[in-house]
Parts: C-alpha cells; structure tokens; sequence
C-alpha cells in the first residue's frame, strides 16, 4: 500500500511540474512584444511599397495623408486569391475606415515567414505592396 501512495505521490508531482512548465511557456509566448508596423496613404498608393520585418506579432498602424476621403487595409498571403475576403488575414484589418487625416491600428496579427501583399481597396490603391517577413 505504501508503494502504492508513494507513486500516486510522484505522478502527481510530475503531473503538477508539466503543467506548471506548459504555462510558462504559453505565458513568455503571450509576452512576447507586439510590433508596429506603420503605413502611410496618399492618393491612390501607399508611401511604403516593400517592407521587411521578422516574424513575430505586429499591430498595422494607417495613417490617411490628405486622401480626401476614407482608407482601409487588406493584407493577402502571397499567391491567395486576393479578391476573395476568406483569403483576407483579417486581424490585420483596421478596427475601422481612417478618415483623413487620421490614423487607425490593426489588431495583433502573428505572421510567419513568407510573402504578403497589402492594399486598400477603398483608395484604391496597387494590389502589389510586399510585405516580406524573413
């Protein structure tokens, strides 16, 4: 019976050392600092053409420069379909349309490394735009 006891005992300190080791990780991979990455819209284009970064976890700031009327952000993964919405990373759209003279932020938005393109179809602006996370 003791023998018994005494490997519940040690099953259970393993048990509770796993867990708490898991947690650990999760918590140093939600404190993981979140980036911006910042825009800037002028009629018809976007100032930053190509833009390279790490992955990580970024925040998408669009600042509306004298457009004249509302912007927007759409950000597409290399070679998806990008006049379909499912393909839209969706996070990485603005909370909502960027008036001018204004600026709007994105929600965290994890990418990996490959190849995205960004646009505004409300400017519109080219579909062309690369981001290129390396």
């Amino acid at each position: 019976m003791k023998k018994v006891i005494a490997f519940l005992t040690i099953a259970l300190a393993l048990t509770a050392t796993s867990q708490a080791q898991h947690s650990m990780k999760k918590d140093k991979m939600m404190d993981a600092p979140v980036k911006t990455i910042a825009l800037e819209q002028v009629a018809g284009e976007f100032v930053q053409k190509e833009i390279k970064v790490n992955p990580g976890t970024y925040v998408f700031t669009v600042t509306n420069n004298e457009v004249g009327h509302d912007v927007g952000f759409v950000l597409v993964k290399k070679g998806d379909d990008i006049s379909n919405p499912k393909n839209h990373i969706q996070t990485a759209y603005v909370t909502q349309a960027v008036a001018t003279g204004q600026t709007q932020s994105s929600q965290a938005t994890t990418l990996s490394a490959g190849s995205y393109y960004y646009f505004c179809p409300l400017n519109p602006t080219a579909t062309d735009n690369l981001l290129i996370v390396e």
